[in-house]
């Protein structure tokens, strides 16, 4: 199978139900899969090897997606956030390619990479115009049993080292869409408001999953507070995914506005990053008309592997219990077509409670890269996030399995230092590192922002703080305020970046 069929099915369903609205402009889903047929043909006449797009989000990576499915090619956003010499890199990796989006930048980073080269607009008018020869017409999307082609290549964020090339399969896509998502279940007035970047995992299951519910996908190529508020208002936005850092700046806009029409937004989905306790206790009450869902997930599991659902949150919320309290800050459960194990340093899977690394097995996990697979023996993937599960089956997140502070042989998660200093009324943003220590191998660092209208607190304040919450061993031994913290446009926060902060 080929995820192509999803757009297939939907043309076929309903081929003048309006599937995409980009900058004022509205495609059917009949007319995105002619241009993906046509995309199919250019791509064909090409030869070239990869598809890339270096852009914001626009119908070209609508159809470039899908039309490089029929192609049989990988298709490859690129960040177009990278510095030249990172993205040179990376253009140089995919080589041939046909590419599309910025053509100065690509021209002049990778001119002498063999690549073809077209801007979003000649993408799309040419796949429009272009028809496919007769042996092409007859392509059956669904002709490959086992899906064992590969249809997506991304990047990965290198926050931690240089970019890994993840390899998704069309099985590992429709694993995900098949097993979450009922065909045609949306209704013809649901919208979807799509603003997370083209190269992001969540930004492509976001299409793929709208298109197979026949959701109409409202896309918004560059986020700002102000406009996100605009389009849910002006064409009635149902679903929406957000990262915290977005979800955040909303709600300053509508705190600082006289008003905000959110009444038709019925589901607010959110990942990609930490998201702050009191962010998601502000939105609940800005938005008492729409379902919350956290949704966590990678590259390399082709989405989301675990939901805290809409009722989750509410009785969150509302509970007394600190045990159903603390669930606000969980990922919720594993999707039903996934399993999660939490394993000790030697392999062993840990009881209920007990924290360790966050392993996960399913058809739509590839935890494959170009390089290599990461897959054990028996199919399970080795996220490298830290974590524990409770005994009600609810999964916790405290970081990356790299970002444990050993400190005298004592493994520390960043996270439970992280939520007690955001309990002080003047702490807005906080992150908990290692640093080096000669007594004890590594210690507690830490970088705070202070919240507006207050002072700083005093060391020995924070310092009495984390000590009557947590054990001594916690207690940061060195302390810095900063500005701010610094975060990818996901929201994930760049602990080496922090850890260059306090070493200064």
């Amino acid at each position: 199978m080929n995820i192509a069929l999803l757009l297939e099915m939907a043309a076929e369903a309903a081929p003048d139900r309006v599937g995409l609205v980009c900058e004022g402009k509205r495609w059917t889903y009949g007319d995105l899969l002619a241009a993906a047929r046509g995309a199919f043909e250019l791509i064909r006449q090409s030869e070239a090897e990869y598809v890339a797009l270096l852009d914001e989000s626009s119908e070209a990576a609508v159809i470039a997606v899908f039309g490089a499915a029929l192609a049989g090619v990988p298709y490859c956003p690129l960040n177009y956030r990278l510095p030249d010499a990172d993205l040179a890199a990376l253009l140089g990796r995919i080589s041939p390619a046909l590419v599309i989006g910025d053509e100065e930048r690509i021209t002049r980073l990778g001119g002498d990479q063999q690549h073809i080269v077209l801007s979003r607009e000649e993408f799309a008018l040419k796949a429009q115009e272009t028809v496919p020869a007769d042996d092409a017409r007859e392509y059956d999307p669904g002709a490959d049993e086992a899906g064992s082609g590969v249809a997506i290549q991304l990047f990965t964020s290198g926050t931690t080292a240089a970019p890994k090339a993840a390899i998704l399969r069309h099985s590992n896509l429709l694993g995900y869409i098949l097993g979450t998502i009922e065909f045609g279940s949306a209704d013809e007035a649901d919208a979807a408001l799509v603003v997370v970047p083209p190269y992001h995992i969540a930004g492509i299951s976001a299409l793929l999953s709208s298109i197979y519910a026949l959701r109409t996908i409202v896309m918004l190529p560059a986020f700002s507070p102000e406009g996100w508020l605009e389009l849910v208002a002006s064409e009635r936005v149902s679903n929406a995914f957000v990262v915290p850092t977005m979800l955040s700046r909303i709600i300053e806009a509508m705190e600082r506005a006289e008003k905000s029409d959110v009444s038709s937004l019925r589901a607010v989905a959110y990942g990609g990053g930490k998201m702050p306790i009191e962010v998601i206790r502000k939105a609940l009450d800005l938005f008492p008309t729409a379902g919350f869902t956290n949704a966590y997930g990678l590259t390399e599991t082709s989405s989301t592997v675990a939901l805290l659902g809409p009722d989750d949150h509410r009785e969150a919320l509302a509970s007394q219990d600190p045990k159903v309290r603390a669930r606000l800050t969980s990922l919720g459960k594993p999707i039903p077509t996934v399993e999660i194990e939490i394993r000790g340093e030697s392999g062993e899977v840990l009881p209920a409670g007990e924290p360790g690394e966050i392993y996960v097995r399913g058809e739509q996990v590839s935890g494959e890269y170009k390089e290599k697979s990461a897959l054990d023996a028996q199919g399970w993937f080795p996220t490298r996030d830290a974590g524990y599960m409770d005994e009600d089956g609810y999964l916790f997140l405290s970081g990356r399995a790299d970002d444990v502070i050993v400190r005298g042989g004592e493994n520390m998660s960043p996270g439970e230092i992280e939520d007690v200093l955001l309990t002080h009324p003047a702490v807005a943003d906080a992150c908990a590192c290692a640093i080096p220590s000669i007594e004890w191998g590594e210690t507690v660092g830490v970088a705070i922002v202070t919240r507006d209208g207050h002072t700083a607190p005093a060391e020995a304040e924070i310092k009495d703080l984390v000590r009557a919450r947590l054990r001594s061993s916690r207690v940061p031994e060195k302390i810095v305020f900063v500005a701010e913290l610094p975060y990818n446009e996901m929201g994930k926060l760049l602990r080496r970046k922090v850890k260059e902060v306090l070493a200064d």
